[in-house]
């Protein structure tokens, strides 16, 4: 897409939702093989366990003979995966407005969020999204239904097209945080969670908030990353900024150019580091590639290519 996505290239994204799944049951070369069982629950007929009642439970689940055994309300959980709440977290913050090559972070972020969303409605399970910028986080209720999808994409067409190199915005880092704990509070349990991002600003606070999520739900992180941060460019002037302040590198100090390349190589690697030590399944996307590509060969099942899903 470049520097921008529009809403009409999100929603024509529906057509390229398919041939990848987001669910656990995943083939031998997906990166979400492995994974744990879900957490996710439905109203089946094998049952599961019994667990005390958490805002949002089905009033039909309570057990009442264990309810009033105990003095408070428990619930009968089955196993099904049938209704599987889904929620898009998606970074268009200021450090997302960065791409060497075809497409910027912010880009890649959106693309990856409107296939989610896409392929979520095609399951016939709900989606809803918070999508934040350095100023403000906007929630979309889950909800099962084509406008809600819809409502989803002009949010964050709306975040990306805000993005500009001479905003005035101030940049905030720790904002990452503050979304993943909203999530924590919006999704109790049994969600899936899909975060879209360059996870700038991630900490230990992040992991440990990362850590408590997946506990109770199945949590995706979609990393946006540019080549650069891979791999520098040959020896040359490179010139950064944070949006007020500007400088130049220069890359052929190799002193500077190892540091440089040192702290982005920590920095990724700390980030991938969340697919073994807490079982969360880390995604990289380039912003020189194709998303949707990108997406299928990472979670792609070739049946389901095959049959044309």
């Amino acid at each position: 897409m470049g520097a921008y996505a529009n809403i009409e290239s999100l929603i024509a994204l529906q057509f390229k939702a398919r041939g990848f799944s987001l669910l656990h049951t995943q083939p031998a070369h997906s990166l979400l093989f492995g994974r744990r069982a879900s957490h996710v629950r439905g109203r089946g007929l094998d049952f599961e366990e019994l667990r005390s009642y958490v805002a949002g439970d089905d009033v039909r689940s309570i057990d009442w003979r264990v309810t009033a055994r105990m003095q408070k309300p428990y619930v009968r959980v089955y196993s099904e995966e049938r209704d599987r709440p889904t929620m898009l977290v998606v970074d268009q913050r200021m450090n997302m407005f960065f791409g060497s090559r075809v497409s910027m972070k912010s880009v890649v972020a959106a693309e990856a969020a409107a296939l989610a969303a896409w392929r979520v409605f095609q399951q016939g399970d709900r989606v809803g999204a918070l999508v934040f910028n350095d100023e403000e986080i906007e929630e979309v209720r889950m909800h099962r239904s084509h406008s809600n999808v819809l409502h989803i994409l002009n949010a964050i067409a709306d975040k990306n097209q805000l993005l500009r190199s001479d905003s005035s915005a101030r940049l905030r880092p720790e904002r990452l945080n503050d979304v993943i704990d909203l999530v924590a509070r919006l999704c109790r349990h049994n969600a899936l969670i899909v975060i879209a991002s360059d996870f700038d600003g991630a900490d230990q606070k992040t992991r440990d908030l990362l850590l408590h999520l997946s506990k109770s739900n199945d949590v995706v992180c979609c990393l946006a990353y540019d080549p650069l941060a891979v791999k520098l460019p040959a020896a040359e002037q490179l010139v950064v900024s944070n949006g007020e302040l500007q400088v130049e590198l220069h890359l052929d100090d190799e002193k500077i150019r190892k540091n440089i390349q040192g702290a982005s190589d920590r920095r990724l690697c700390f980030i991938l580091s969340w697919q073994h030590e807490l079982g969360i399944p880390v995604l990289p996307l380039s912003t020189s590639e194709d998303v949707p590509q990108q997406l299928r060969h990472l979670l792609g099942h070739v049946a389901a290519v095959r049959s044309g899903k």
